[in-house]
């Protein structure tokens, strides 16, 4: 078993979620995050104009499946960032789950 994670942009939840479909991961979890994005650069001209710590609004979708759902929904996500080239790529993650009480 693994534990499969995906954060991404609010704006992306409905491609994840037909990622996770395409992937045969039919339940899952959805939690809202406020991702927070730290410029500091040594080149200050380079940001000018920026007004701090960005934050934008994102979410967490995560599900214990098995290791090919898992790594099937990696594939996919992979291939999903090299299309749609936006500057927020979506980011997973697969966690193996070393005990469990599911049977």
């Amino acid at each position: 078993m693994k534990l499969f994670i995906v954060t991404s942009l609010k704006d992306y939840q409905d491609d994840v979620i037909k990622i996770f479909k395409k992937a045969k991961i039919p339940v899952f979890s959805i939690t809202d995050v406020v991702g927070v994005k730290d410029n500091d650069h040594a080149d200050l001209m380079e940001e000018w104009f920026a007004s701090g710590d960005e934050k934008f609004d994102s979410l967490m979708i995560f599900s214990f499946t098995t290791e090919e759902n898992a790594v099937h929904g990696m594939d996919l996500i992979e291939n999903y960032n090299e299309t749609n080239t936006t500057g927020f790529p979506i980011r997973a993650f697969i966690v193996p789950v070393e005990k469990s009480n599911i049977k």
